[in-house]
Order: structure tokens, then sequence, then C-alpha cells
């Protein structure tokens, strides 16, 4: 998503930009489905668990530096921008071992493995968080930036709550709790506003939420196991929310993972947060990710171990009930928004071709 977004601020300044992903990502998935041309390599993940299958990597950089070769001999690139992942190493490292100017672009507080290994030979980085610069070693000519992370901006005019409140059929006095995972959900989060819904751990307390809105995101697989557990009016169930804008225009409070994207665009839109990182992403970059916000004043952090029916329900009605607070952490998260910042990168990245 991040490619996404500059590759269309690469092409709204009257450049041709070409993608690069993995034949096995979600790239293989999303890539047709967008008007630029794109190459996918044979690349598989450095892994972390199953770590014997690491042992068919030589075969596998072997493959990918050769496919990368052909990449950049087919499209002669004026610049190479690598935004993460393992899709982007080859092709940078190798536009870096061709004398082709580099830029990274890191989406996390805690950088990945790629950005730490090139970030020596780019000519610029760019910082989704700023938190993430005193962990890279950049060359001695390289430009760090803390631009943000590229995403797709709230609309000029952003939907009126009240009407977004109309749209999922919530009553408009209530604070409005938005409560994702993403597309595919997040068990731990769902799991915990089921049980606060449902009366808590022993099902006995009554309705712990009963104070606001719960609008909710299950995830498209969970949806059907949830749904029993709308009310009308007060709590709205769906699979997922897309666009997302009317649902951030609904929220008073969010409570969501930690994925780089997704703290980009809660700053973008100012809204207050309570952010469960997923334990188990790389490198726990998620924790760093919402430690960054909360140390920052604009979040809360709630750690999946400490999750439950009612942390969660003791955390959000107490912000909730606190408007005072919750405009503070509002205030602090558009301070570190950048609703443009995939056009403030690209330039950046332009100046390159001088």
């Amino acid at each position: 998503m991040p490619a996404l977004a500059l590759a269309r601020a690469a092409a709204d300044a009257g450049h041709h930009p070409v993608l690069v992903g993995a034949e096995r990502g979600i790239e293989a998935q999303i890539l047709p489905d967008h008007p630029f041309p794109f190459h996918l390599l044979p690349m598989e993940p450095l892994y972390r668990q199953r770590w014997w299958r690491n042992l068919r990597w030589p075969v596998i950089a072997v493959r990918a530096w050769r496919a990368a070769g052909r990449v950049l001999a087919a499209e002669r690139p004026a610049i190479v921008i690598g935004t993460g992942g393992y899709a982007a190493g080859p092709v940078v490292w190798r536009a870096q071992r061709g004398g082709i100017p580099t830029a990274l672009q890191e989406q996390n507080a805690f950088p990945g493995i790629t950005t730490r290994l090139l970030a020596r030979g780019a000519r610029q980085v760019h910082l989704g968080f700023p938190e993430a610069r005193s962990r890279l070693a950049p060359g001695a000519t390289t430009e760090i930036f803390a631009l943000g992370n590229p995403i797709a901006p709230p609309p000029a005019t952003p939907p009126n709550r009240a009407a977004a409140l109309a749209t999922f059929g919530l009553e408009p006095s209530r604070p409005t709790l938005l409560a994702f995972g993403g597309s595919q959900g997040a068990r731990a989060l769902n799991d915990a506003i089921a049980g606060a819904l449902a009366g808590g751990t022993g099902g006995a307390g009554g309705d712990l939420l009963g104070d606001v809105n719960v609008l909710w995101g299950t995830g498209a697989a969970h949806q059907a196991r949830y749904a029993s557990l709308a009310v009308p009016g007060r709590v709205a169930v769906r699979a997922f929310f897309d666009p997302m804008a009317p649902a951030y225009a609904a929220a008073d409070l969010v409570v969501c993972r930690a994925g780089a994207m997704t703290v980009a665009e809660l700053c973008a839109w100012g809204k207050p947060s309570v952010l469960v990182p997923l334990p188990t992403a790389a490198a726990d970059h998620q924790t760093v990710n919402a430690r960054a916000l909360a140390d920052a004043g604009a979040a809360v952090l709630l750690a999946e171990r400490d999750l439950s029916p009612e942390s969660l329900a003791r955390i959000a009605l107490s912000l909730a009930r606190d408007p005072r607070r919750l405009a503070v952490l509002a205030a602090v998260a558009r301070g570190r928004g950048h609703p443009d910042a995939a056009r403030a990168i690209m330039s950046r990245i332009l100046t390159l071709l001088g």
C-alpha cells in the first residue's frame, strides 16, 4: 500500500512508476487491479518460526538476484524506491550496486531488516516514525526525512459525524467506539469486544459497554459468528470497512492493532485510540509503533496479554466519559499526522533526478 501511494504521487507528477513485488505476496492479487505496470519476483520471506525453510535461501537468493537484474535491465529506472519487505531487498541492493540512485521508505518505528541493511547505500531514507532514526546506520551522505507514512489522505471535506453514524444506524447522542482488526479481523480484539457486550468474562455483569455505541469490524471470516450481538441503534457489526472514511468520521475513539499504516491513518484523521499490538508481528514492531504514540500522548497502549473484556471496557469507558482527555489525545495524534505524506515524500525523492 505505501508503494501504491507513492506510485500514484509519481504518476500525478508526470512520471512513469513500475512496481515490483513477490510472486507469493499479496501484491500478486492486488497489483492487477491497479493501472501501473509491475513485475513479480520468485522471492520468499525469511522464516522466523519454521527456520529450516531458510535452508533453501541460497538458491532463492540467486534466483531473486538474477530476476532483479532482468527487471532493472528491462525498465532502466532513473530511481529505485524500496518500501520494505523481502521483495524490495534484491532490487534495491542490485540498483545500489549498479549506481542507480535509491530511496527507502520505512513505515515502522522499529525498522525492518531490509531498511536496516540497505540504509547505508541509500541516497534518501524516509521514515514513518521519527523514532526509527536511532535504529539505523545510514551512509555519510544519506539524507533522512521523517515525513510520515504514505496513505490515502482523508477527504478535503470529511463526512459529517451525524451522517456517518446514520450510515451505520447508530444513535448520535452516545460516543462511538470504532473497533477493527483489518479485513481479516483480530481474534483477540473480537473476543474482548464480544465478552464485554455479553457481560464480561463470567457473562453475568450486563453489557459492559452500554454507555457507548460500538462500530465493530470483525473481519470477513468472523462476521457470522458475531452478527447476533448487533443491537439496532447501538452496536453495528460489519465484516470490514471499505472505504474507511465513514467509519473514522463516526468514531470518537478507536480500538485497533498498531500496524504502521493504521497508525498513520489514525494520526491523519486525528483520532484518539487504544492500540493493542499484535504480539507475533516481526521484531514486535507493532508494540514499538504503539509505544511511540503512547509516549507522545497520542494513544493508549494496551498489551494483548492484558486485554480482556473487563480491561477493554474499563479503558474505553473512562476515555469516552472524559471529552477533555479525548480532545488531548486527538490533538497530539493530529499533530503527528501527515495526510499528504505520499506527495511530500515523492517530491523529495524526485530531487534525485537532478
